[in-house]
């Protein structure tokens, strides 16, 4: 999530930790955090009619595989343990699997710009808060949930003055791969242009690394989505804070493989059940997330960039 590719728009925001980093690749979140416990998926029951939708080999495997990166609280992070993927995407893959009467939906950490390219073959479907762009429908199929922004997170009483508005000679940390990566090297592009200086732009694998840096004071803020920055917030202990409106709003989608037709029906239906008996709704309002939910579960939607 996270994970988008261009454009400009505006919304709200609530919810990103200021994860633990550990001695591993992905971040665990604190004993406290909601994800610890997540969504009881145990109370969602099958869809016989979204069962037989579902591609003879994923039923017979009885598993439905996600490719994520798990570095992305509150949508897909690790628990304490910093073995178990949660969040709301997390848990919303393992709902999906429920409705297809499958045993279980797994979540595996990649990379996030090394997912796509492995939908297909080592993971079924890749959630990973990836926004849906006309770029990507081309390369794939994605299947709408959930609509949602972009917001700056700035140290505490913005010791850095970073405006916003004006981010020309600031230094701003993304995720390598990211919507907010290409977004920020845009609004450089348009600095320059200007006649100002460009904002440097720090990329980081993994976005975990990236809040450390602005609360020490190294980088003048942090761009991500906006549930991304506002869980993030929440967990720092005060130590981040949003600031200006949120931007860019785009909507996130299931990716699947583009040749795979039958799969992409079948979670076009899985998720539409769940948005329409509100299991999705509950799923994403443990992360304070529930705002973001979409009506329709759509495939390959029309979208503007």
């Amino acid at each position: 999530m996270k994970r988008k590719l261009a454009a400009l728009a505006a919304i709200s925001l609530t919810s990103l930790g200021l994860a633990a980093c550990s001695s591993g690749s992905e971040a665990a979140g604190p004993a406290d955090d909601p994800g610890e416990k997540g969504f009881d998926v145990s109370t969602v029951k099958t869809d016989p009619a979204v069962a037989k939708l579902v591609p003879a080999n994923i039923k017979k495997a009885g598993v439905l595989k996600n490719g994520a990166s798990v570095d992305y609280a509150p949508a897909e992070y690790m628990k304490a343990d910093n073995k178990t993927p949660t969040g709301y995407d997390v848990d919303m893959v393992k709902a999906i699997a429920k409705v297809m009467g499958l045993k279980d939906g797994t979540t595996t950490h990649g990379e996030f710009d090394s997912l796509i390219p492995q939908i297909g073959t080592k993971y079924d479907i890749g959630v990973s808060g990836f926004s849906i762009t006309k770029e990507r429908e081309a390369e794939t199929q994605m299947v709408s949930y959930a609509e949602l922004g972009f917001s700056y997170g700035v140290a505490k009483g913005n010791p850095k003055k970073f405006d916003p508005k004006n981010p020309c000679g600031k230094t701003v940390g993304v995720q390598t791969g990211t919507a907010q990566q290409e977004t920020i090297k845009e609004i450089s592009k348009q600095c320059e242009a200007d006649g100002k200086p460009a904002v440097t732009v720090k990329e980081h694998k993994m976005q975990t690394e990236i809040v450390p840096k602005v609360t020490g004071g190294q980088y003048d803020a942090v761009l991500a989505d906006s549930p991304v920055v506002g869980y993030a917030v929440k967990m720092s202990g005060g130590e981040l804070e949003i600031v200006g409106e949120a931007f860019e709003t785009a909507q996130h989608g299931v990716v699947v493989n583009k040749n795979n037709e039958q799969l992409a029906k079948a979670v076009q239906a899985a998720l539409q059940k769940l948005m329409d008996d509100g299991t999705l709704k509950k799923i994403f309002a443990v992360y304070g997330a529930d705002s973001f939910i979409l009506d329709k579960a759509v495939i390959n939607p029309n979208v503007s960039e």
